[in-house]
Formats: structure tokens, C-alpha cells, sequence
């Protein structure tokens, strides 16, 4: 045995070595091996889920997108036509209250005409009286003033002037 090696001890190193390795490969590497493998997969699967929601959330995204700008769109129809019938609703308010404005004016013209009128009917009817008064009180004194005239004269006094 040249350097002191002994092969037979070198075998059974060799041996418990590979007898250790086989051991170890089937107690822990075999194990590790699969939980490695199922945790990949596991984030693996993890990943393809997260890309699908991902992808899902994107698409409903879009989706909304959509649908909030057909949603603005006839929001702003709706606002627009009810803009238009609010001005639709002023126009016919105030063509309505010229309307009663027109009535109103045309009543109160014709109540002042009516009153009008019957002022001055009632200062006619005043005139006349005052004329017939008046009247009445000249013919009065002039009868008068000729009953005295006639009877100064029956009596022979002197006639009376009349003034």
C-alpha cells in the first residue's frame, strides 16, 4: 500500500457516501423538491389569476368607460332638452302673463270708460238741474217781477223797474 490508502476503506466511504446521498435524496431532496414544486405552481397559478383579473378589470374599465360616456352623453340630451322645454315653459309663461297683462289693461280701459261715461253723465244730469234750477229761479223772478209790475200798475203806483 503505497501512500497508506487502503482501498477497501476507500469503498466504504464510497459506499456510505453514496448510501448517505441516496438516503438524503429520498428523505429531503424528493420532498423539498415537490413543496418547490407545488409552491411554483401555486404562485404560478397566482400569476395566471392575478393576469386574468387583471385583464377582467381592464376590460370592465373600459367597459365603464363606455358606458359613463354613453351616460354623459345623454346626460347632457337630457340636460339640453330640458333646457329647451324650460325655455319652452318661460316663453309660454310670459306670453301667458302679457296675455293677462293685455286682459287686465283692456278691463281697467273699459272700467274707466264706464266710469268715464258715467261721470259724465252724471255732471249732465248736474248741468241740467242747474240749468233748470237756474231757469226756474229766472223764470220765478221774472214772473214775480211782472205780477208786482202788474199789480203796482192796477194799483196806480208807479211802475217798477225791472232791473
Amino acid at each position: 500500500m503505497p501512500l497508506n490508502i487502503d482501498f477497501q476503506q476507500v469503498l466504504l466511504h464510497l459506499f456510505n457516501f453514496v448510501v448517505l446521498f441516496g438516503g438524503l435524496y429520498f428523505l429531503l431532496y424528493k420532498p423539498i423538491r415537490a413543496f418547490m414544486d407545488k409552491r411554483e405552481g401555486t404562485y404560478s397559478n397566482m400569476q395566471e389569476k392575478a393576469t386574468k383579473a387583471l385583464a377582467e378589470a381592464e376590460a370592465l374599465k373600459q367597459e365603464y368607460q363606455e358606458k359613463l360616456k354613453e351616460a354623459e352623453a345623454d346626460i347632457a340630451e337630457m340636460k339640453r332638452k330640458a333646457e329647451g322645454e324650460i325655455q319652452e315653459a318661460r316663453e309660454s309663461e310670459l306670453e301667458e302673463a302679457r296675455k293677462e297683462a293685455r286682459e287686465i289693461m283692456a278691463k281697467a280701459h273699459r272700467e274707466a270708460m264706464q266710469e268715464k261715461d258715467k261721470v259724465m253723465h252724471q255732471a249732465r244730469k248736474e248741468v241740467r238741474q242747474l240749468a233748470e234750477d237756474a231757469t226756474r229761479k229766472l223764470a220765478g223772478r221774472s214772473l214775480l217781477d211782472l205780477y208786482d209790475q202788474f199789480l203796482d200798475q192796477a194799483e196806480g203806483n208807479e211802475p217798477h223797474e225791472t232791473p
